[in-house]
């Protein structure tokens, strides 16, 4: 087996997660298409098969701590996506979720459509758009379960991204490095402007490494006011106070 599978195989079992042959392969294409596309596209710095096992795949999939299964249909928005994380991992451990991949930038989600073709993935949905735009689209607003979003910006400035896309009910999650606790006391009050609730702020390590995460997990409880997110660019520019 190669350096790639062999860590994620024994990170996967670490967190609990038991990987079909499929599935293996499935990150291996991924694997293969992201360090032929990453300078090309832009993707990522990090090619080194045991650190893409780590800080890319095992990393996204800290997130089925707080996915559960049970749900018979699920829908799912990676906001901010690049080479498809932590939507695709995700996706290839809970193949029934109806997922929604968001990326900005062009090039970025011809690699997308390229990895969607390739990996024969069903119930995969390719968007290039801005956040902001797609929290005011009546096609997306208020639809989804779950939303998720990785290193994209502080907080209070993603859950303007994300919130208005979650349904009532639903949840928004972020994925942050091991300096959350200030961003989430700076949140209170824009999440709650937004229509959200801080649920909890899940702290997870990385198999292997041992590298510190916190998972923040903010519920849905009423709608978004009609004006948020505003226009592009002035979240991150004014964020919510």
């Amino acid at each position: 087996m190669s350096v790639l599978t062999d860590t994620l195989l024994a990170g996967c079992r670490e967190m609990g997660i038991e990987l079909t042959n499929t599935q293996v392969k499935l990150f291996e294409i991924h694997f293969r298409l992201l360090v032929a596309a990453g300078k090309k596209f832009n993707l990522t710095g990090i090619v080194a098969e045991k650190e893409v096992a780590i800080k890319h795949y095992l990393d996204a999939l800290t997130c089925l701590k707080v996915i559960k299964n049970g749900q018979e249909k699920v829908s799912l928005m990676d906001i901010g996506t690049g080479a498809g994380l932590p939507g695709i991992p995700i996706k290839i451990c809970r193949p029934e979720i109806d997922l929604t991949l968001v990326e900005a930038q062009k090039k970025k989600t011809l690699f997308l459509e390229q990895i969607k073709d390739v990996m024969a993935l069903n119930k995969l949905k390719i968007v290039c758009a801005r956040a902001e735009d797609i929290g005011r689209n009546q096609d997306y607003r208020g639809k989804y379960d779950w939303v998720v979003a990785r290193a994209v910006s502080d907080l209070k400035v993603i859950a303007e991204y994300g919130l208005p896309v979650v349904r009532t009910g639903g949840y928004f999650l972020a994925m942050k490095g091991p300096k959350a606790t200030e961003e989430i006391n700076n949140a209170a009050g824009p999440v709650k402007i937004l229509g959200g609730q801080i649920e909890a702020n899940i702290s997870v390590k990385l198999p292997v490494t041992g590298e510190e995460r916190n998972l923040v997990l903010i519920k849905k409880i009423r709608p978004t006011p009609e004006k948020y997110p505003r226009r592009a660019g002035i979240p991150r520019k004014r964020p919510l106070v």
